[in-house]
């Protein structure tokens, strides 16, 4: 699956011109302990049609793919049936470790594994899986050993020295020298934003990298923003405005939190990416334009297409080629590289990170990913203490209904039976929104002060003063 700024963390970043960045002396090397050898055989699985109308044919799961594997009848699936009462996107499969992951992506007619009904499930080999009137075996197979794993610490500005990290970097080598469209995947705060510009970087790229966030504009503005306006187009409109696409001509256009674009504005985006050509809100010329594009979400797309909420062909479209983010926690031994990295970057002095400081890194979860360990050596930095998910009583009291560190918010989702995939969604919302707030009080409303002490793009401060109606 596959960086290192969280969506916006590291922009201001680059490659450390030495391969090993500094840490403490008694410190066994980075060389030593990232780099981990792989065994001589991979465990893959093959998957046999035993049951249905694709009776005999059989797939191949690989270990060392990064990539999520679609399992239904749409043509964007890897495993693609003929089975009416298989859904389009049915179920996914992934590498999780050494073993594999199945998912049903809230299909028709549900997932059974030997005849039990399951949302997610983890498959070893021997097991029959049905979906909708097909069934398959599952089997163990090996792979011989692949070429060894990259030694890189990086790619381009992404840093990154665990197998999970370097496993991603030859697709990413070979993506980067190609103009075809990539979606990035991953929690919050893994760093799509950085990896996308990482790949506009190494692959040469003369023209510009441009960003737009969907979450980050109005949803009436988000046409104008895309494509542009003519003067008097609407109310505001006092003057011609080229959208992001003309500004990204000749490079990339980086497309945040796709999975959020209003489903009306789907239909023209797709247009725009096949014709490669735009008009300007209240214009009538077609205006050819040269971008690639990269788009990163947050959200699961498979399961937003099986409901309805995003278009199969658009993400068809900008799928070419997929790259999903592992989450901090399953980048052994990167907490430690990026924590030294993020210390050298705010000036701090060698040392300043003890290996009492660094053990409590390790041992922590990370669910804000790289934007919370930035955010934990900065205070760790200004004030030497390392607090990790935790606050102070008085803090606690004041925590407003809705923020998902008040435990009665957690319980309340729970409680209504609220899905897991939404009860995490607005968890996760409700403490990004939380904590931009208090970081933007604390900084007395300016914008740039409180991007600068966070790490965090000034475009999501801007977005709260903006439905304020505050200023910098």
């Amino acid at each position: 699956m596959v960086s290192c700024e969280p969506d916006a963390l590291q922009g201001a970043m680059h490659p450390p011109s030495d391969p090993l960045p500094p840490g403490d002396v008694e410190t066994e090397s980075f060389a030593e302990r990232r780099l981990p050898s792989l065994p001589d055989f991979l465990e893959g699985l093959r998957l046999t049609v035993i049951e249905g109308p694709d009776a005999g044919r059989s797939f191949v799961l690989d270990p060392g793919s990064p990539q999520r594997l679609l399992l239904g009848t749409s043509p964007v699936c890897d495993v693609r049936l003929g089975d009416p009462r298989v859904s389009r996107r049915h179920a996914a499969v992934e590498p999780a470790g050494r073993r594999y992951r199945i998912t049903d992506l809230g299909s028709t007619n549900g997932t059974f594994i030997d005849g039990t009904g399951v949302v997610e499930a983890f498959l070893r080999g021997g097991e029959i899986v049905r979906c909708g009137g097909t069934a398959l075996s599952v089997e163990p197979c090996t792979h011989p050993k692949r070429a060894p794993l990259p030694n890189a610490m990086h790619f381009g500005k992404t840093i990154g020295a665990s197998a999970a990290m370097r496993r991603l970097y030859p697709l990413c080598e070979r993506l980067a020298r190609t103009r075809v469209s990539v979606l990035i995947e991953g929690e919050t705060g893994t760093g799509k934003e950085v990896l996308a510009e990482s790949l506009h970087d190494v692959g040469g790229a003369h023209g510009p990298f441009v960003v737009f966030d969907c979450t980050a504009v109005s949803p009436s503005l988000v046409e104008a923003e895309l494509f542009g306006h003519d003067r008097g187009a609407f109310t505001g409109a006092t003057a011609d405005r080229a959208g992001v696409f003309e500004q990204a001509h000749g490079g990339t256009l980086f497309i945040d939190e796709i999975g959020d674009l209003e489903p009306a504005l789907q239909p023209k985006l797709l247009r725009a990416l096949d014709r490669g050509e735009i008009r300007r809100v209240g214009g009538q010329q077609v205006i050819r334009v040269d971008v690639r594009i990269i788009a990163a979400t947050r959200r699961d797309l498979d399961r937003e297409v099986a409901t309805g909420r995003f278009r199969d062909d658009l993400f068809h479209r900008l799928a070419i080629a997929r790259i999903e983010l592992p989450p901090l926690r399953e980048r052994k031994g990167d907490v430690t590289l990026l924590a030294r990295w993020f210390a050298e970057q705010l000036g701090a002095p060698p040392g300043a990170l003890t290996a009492g400081v660094l053990a409590k890194f390790e041992d922590y979860a990370w669910p804000g990913n790289l934007r919370e360990l930035k955010n934990a050596v900065a205070r760790h930095g200004a004030l030497g203490e390392v607090l990790l998910g935790q606050g102070t009583e008085s803090s606690r009291s004041a925590r407003p209904r809705g923020d998902m560190s008040d435990p009665s918010f957690i319980d309340q989702m729970i409680a209504e039976g609220v899905p897991y995939p939404i009860a995490r969604r607005r968890a996760i919302d409700a403490f990004e929104r939380r904590y931009v707030e208090r970081i933007l009080e604390a900084h007395g409303g300016s914008v740039a002060r409180a991007s600068a002490a966070s790490g965090i793009a000034r475009r999501y401060f801007q977005l709260v003063k903006a439905r304020s109606g505050g200023g910098d």
